[in-house]
């Protein structure tokens, strides 16, 4: 059984306008996703910016109101449940922000922002609280002083590890990971990706791992997701997704990926005319006649396309 599995997930924002600002459309930041996540597994979730994969994650995690669709996980659909009841499924659930900078509270030390979790969840004296706080960020590496700083006093990838602390003070079963890299520098990026997947295996988690860029995701991913405009149109292994890819979505964001080898480098303004040629020559067979997205058909046992013939939406 699948530990987290999404059925046609939506998130519509409500366009509102006149005198009495009644509901004129909605935006559909997520508009019909479907996926599932193996426990121990990673699963990338793809796009540029707009495309709805934060909404997505955050929807997961309870920080967003779903319009429609099931978030399952480990059987029980999260989105049916009172937040009473919710509560003991989503201390398993946890996610780290994706700007480092933001998402501590400058007024707290290390101390108070790793314990906060323990302090909603768990009943601890003040000696277990700060021997658990000290063991996780050691685990994280920094030293057991550090707890006593404020957040301005470490870099941006210390300050990323303490959130990933926080994120695995409840010993988490999912971490939603929102482009946790993406406001670091590239010398910092591979540091903190090769320590979560260090983690990954010390305490068993599964990550649905949020980014635009394409190399990191296939660095961390077991599979990926493609979304645009709301809706996922291609899924597969990363083999199938970088050897194989059928959207012309998929291959504009492969087209963009810089060539860091010498020898395998192409004129890439040839390389963008020809796949803007493909997704012209293409686009019918993908895309609905108001630009929506068809739905994802199997090509494979385990890569999928949003071809023409499935239900438009």
């Amino acid at each position: 059984m699948s530990l987290l599995k999404v059925n046609n997930l939506k998130v519509h924002y409500p366009i509102r306008g006149g005198f009495f600002r009644t509901v004129k459309d909605h935006v559909r930041a997520v508009d019909g996703v479907s996926f599932e996540l193996d426990k121990g597994e990673t699963y990338g979730l793809v796009g540029e910016s707009g495309c709805g994969k934060t909404t997505t994650g955050r929807a997961i995690i309870g920080l967003n109101s779903v319009t429609e669709g099931e978030i399952i996980f480990e059987g029980e659909d999260l989105v049916s449940l009172k937040h009473r009841d919710r509560r003991k499924y989503i201390q398993d659930i946890q996610m780290v922000f994706q700007d480092p900078y933001s998402s501590l509270n400058s007024r707290k030390n290390v101390l108070n922002i790793i314990a906060e979790p323990l302090r909603n969840f768990e009943r601890l004296s003040p000696t277990e609280e700060l021997l658990r706080v000290q063991e996780l960020v050691e685990r994280v590496g920094l030293t057991p002083e550090s707890i006593y700083k404020y957040p301005h006093q470490f870099s941006g990838g210390q300050r990323q590890r303490i959130g990933i602390a926080r994120a695995l003070t409840l010993n988490p079963k999912l971490i939603i990971a929102d482009e946790p890299v993406s406001a670091l520098d590239v010398s910092v990026q591979a540091q903190v990706l090769n320590f979560m997947q260090d983690i990954q295996e010390e305490f068993d988690l599964t990550y649905l791992f949020i980014s635009h860029d394409l190399g990191i995701v296939r660095h961390m991913s077991d599979r990926l997701g493609i979304m645009h405009n709301g809706r996922l149109v291609e899924e597969g292994t990363r083999d199938d997704i970088f050897e194989n890819a059928q959207h012309p979505y998929t291959k504009r964001l492969l087209a963009a990926i810089p060539e860091m080898e010498p020898e395998k480098r192409i004129d890439k303004k040839v390389l963008r005319e020809e796949v803007n040629r493909l997704y012209r020559e293409q686009h019918d067979a993908y895309y609905s006649e108001d630009g929506r997205v068809y739905d994802l058909q199997s090509l494979t046992e385990t890569h999928s396309v949003a071809l023409q013939g499935g239900a438009k939406q």
